[in-house]
C-alpha cells in the first residue's frame, strides 16, 4: 500500500530513501535531478564509520531503514546501537545488518532522540543522517546528541537546510503537509546549535539543500 504519512506507518517515502541510497547510479540520478545533491556527499560520509577501532560505542539516531550501516564492517568489533522511534524503521535496520553480515554488531533500540536513555559521554560515535529536519525539536536534539557523546568523540550527520536552496521550499512544504518533517534547519542554525551543544571543529559541507556535518564535542 502507498502511504505517504508519518513514520511509524512505515511511509513509502522511507523505502524510496532507502532504494536511493542503495543504487549509487539510480538513485545518485534521482538526487540530482529530484533534490540538486550529490549522494556520494552521504556515502563518503557513512565510510568514517568503518575507520573506528574495535571496542567503539556508536549511536546511529535516527537509524531508519539501516542506510549508515554501509559504512560499518563485518567483524569490526564495535558496538552500534542502532536507534529510532519507530520500530517498523528497527526492523528495516535488522533486515540490513543481516544482508550485510554485521547483524551481531548491531543493537537495536527505540528511542526518543528528544530524551536518549543512554549515559553521558556513552558515544564515541554519533550519527544523525537526513533527521534534523524530521525532528520536532530539532534543536534539543542537537542538545541531546551532545550530551551523548564523549569528549573527544565525533558527531557526523546530515539534514535538509529550510533555506538551503530553491528547492528547499517545496521538501519543507510537503514533508509538514504528510507529517514526515517538523520545523526544520536553517542555515545560520545548524552552526550555531552545535556549538551549544558542547561541539567544536565544526564542518558543514552543503550540498542542494542538503548540509552535511562534521563536529568533535569539546
Amino acid at each position: 500500500m502507498f502511504r505517504l504519512s508519518s513514520w511509524e506507518n512505515d511511509p513509502t517515502w522511507a523505502t524510496i530513501y532507502d532504494w536511493s541510497v542503495e543504487h549509487p547510479h539510480l538513485g545518485g540520478a534521482l538526487w540530482r535531478v529530484g533534490l540538486g545533491s550529490d549522494l556520494g556527499e552521504l556515502h563518503r560520509a557513512t565510510a568514517e564509520i568503518g575507520e573506528l577501532p574495535a571496542g567503539s560505542q556508536i549511536l546511529d539516531v535516527p537509524c531508519g531503514g539501516g542506510v549508515a550501516l554501509r559504512g560499518l564492517r563485518p567483524g569490526q568489533g564495535v558496538r552500534y546501537v542502532a536507534a529510532d522511534i519507530a520500530p517498523t524503521m528497527l526492523e528495516r535496520t535488522m533486515e540490513s545488518a543481516r544482508r550485510r553480515g554485521v547483524a551481531e554488531q548491531v543493537e537495536p533500540q527505540v528511542a526518543d532522540v528528544h530524551d536518549l536513555q543512554f549515559a553521558d559521554g556513552e558515544f564515541d560515535l554519533v550519527v544523525s543522517f537526513t533527521g534534523l529536519h524530521c525532528f520536532p525539536h530539532p534543536r534539543d536534539a542537537v542538545r541531546e546528541l551532545g550530551r551523548v557523546t564523549r569528549a573527544g568523540g565525533v558527531l557526523i550527520g546530515s539534514t535538509v537546510l529550510r533555506d538551503g536552496s530553491f528547492r528547499s521550499l517545496p521538501i519543507t512544504w510537503a514533508g509538514r503537509l504528510f507529517d514526515l518533517m517538523g520545523p526544520g534547519v536553517a542555515t545560520a542554525e545548524l552552526p550555531q546549535w552545535l556549538r551549544d551543544a558542547g561541539y567544536v571543529d565544526v564542518e558543514i559541507r552543503r550540498s542542494g539543500p542538503m548540509a552535511y556535518f562534521h563536529a568533535v564535542r569539546a
